[in-house]
């Protein structure tokens, strides 16, 4: 079992002038603690989930690019890309030159997006669902065909690009995570199109019939189940006083209650596990960090 870490509130004491100084401090300390990548949320408003819209939240490309300029070793990615917010071809792009600047370490993790307040707000579109999905399948076609540096004429089912130019090619071929848990659509596209799935985490068996479902689209075109990465994105807070309320207001774990949480889920057959800590900014839990990363690789 790997453990990853995102990062989905910068609502900190001293804002903005203290934003970033502590993010840079969290990749830091998560790197020290062996974790293997960093993910922000591709969102411009606080989700209600973790607090009101007015919180403060960065843009995540920006996001990650700073993140790699204090980092050497953390992959980093969105958790997950709106595919409606950008152009389809300037998304790749984005990606490439965050792989490029990273030295290799940029993942391109989307979905179909969701947050229609957030757009509205901004004055974007947000189409259908249907419309969302080929968006978002368009945009897995064109990352294909940019990475593998063909610039002839894409036409997919809702975008053209007369020429996807896209020169510097990555150092390493960003692979591709795609969030959601939908059946019919999303779990498909990870099959056709994705190195990786990420699901939220509504327990091991939630989980275990989401994976059952992205097997059975495996077999159905074709794809080795096991050359997938299964991800579960999921709520861990570490400190040596179990229980203790952190600052997010979730109650802290131990370490070995921890490695419970994530050897259920690898017991269904996921292999990283990437943790949202409500007490991110305090640097002794990074140490418990590194323990459970060091545990849980025997996992």
């Amino acid at each position: 079992m790997r453990i990853g870490q995102q990062v989905s509130r910068f609502t900190w004491p001293g804002s903005p002038a203290s934003i970033g100084p502590t993010f840079a401090s969290i990749a830091r300390w998560s790197e020290a603690a062996g974790s293997e990548s960093l993910w922000v949320m591709d969102h411009f408003w606080q989700i209600a989930q973790i607090g009101p819209p007015e919180e403060e939240m960065l843009e995540a490309y920006t996001t990650l690019g700073f993140a790699a300029g204090v980092t050497s070793r953390l992959e980093l990615g969105a958790m997950v890309t709106a595919a409606t917010v950008r152009n389809p071809a300037l998304l790749v792009k984005t990606v490439t030159t965050l792989d490029v600047l990273s030295g290799g370490r940029a993942w391109l993790g989307i979905g179909a997006a969701w947050f229609e307040e957030e757009n509205r707000g901004y004055g974007l579109d947000f189409p259908t669902t249907a419309e969302r999905f080929v968006r978002l399948e368009d945009t897995l076609r064109l990352a294909k065909q940019m990475w593998a540096g063909d610039d002839s004429p894409f036409e997919g089912e809702g975008f053209t690009a007369p020429r996807p130019l896209n020169v510097p090619q990555p150092v390493r071929t960003p692979p591709i995570l795609i969030g959601g848990v939908g059946e019919r659509k999303t779990l498909r596209f990870v099959a056709k199109y994705a190195d990786a799935t990420n699901i939220f985490d509504g327990g091991p068996e939630f989980v275990a019939q989401k994976l059952g479902v992205l097997r059975e689209h495996c077999d159905a075109e074709g794809r080795d189940y096991d050359s997938i990465r299964k991800t579960v994105l999921t709520r861990i807070s570490l400190s040596e006083r179990s229980g203790e309320k952190v600052p997010s207001g979730e109650e802290a774990m131990s370490v070995d209650q921890a490695l419970d949480k994530v050897g259920a889920l690898a017991a269904v057959g996921v292999d990283t596990a990437i943790i949202g800590m409500g007490n991110d900014t305090d640097e002794a839990a990074y140490e418990l960090l590194g323990q459970l990363v060091e545990h849980a690789a025997s996992i």
